[in-house]
């Protein structure tokens, strides 16, 4: 057997080893689990943001205007 041969099976050696560990890797399953309920609670805050944007402006406009002294 050659030697490029030789490292070629060597290389697919540890890439379907490196597979293998993958595939019956479960640790990272809860991380994608917390990245998914994030985006879905992004998405809802950007969904509610445009619609409470304007009543939390008028909300403050009342407070300032009532915070303007009046004048005599």
């Amino acid at each position: 057997m050659s030697f490029s041969k030789l490292v070629s099976k060597v290389k697919s050696e540890l890439v379907l080893s490196f597979c293998r560990r993958l595939a019956r890797d479960t640790e990272g399953a809860s991380g994608i689990e917390y990245a998914i309920v994030a985006a879905m609670v992004a998405v809802v805050i950007a969904g509610l943001s445009s619609g409470i944007a304007g009543d939390i402006g008028t909300v403050f406009g009342k407070i300032s205007g009532a915070l303007v002294p009046k004048s005599s």
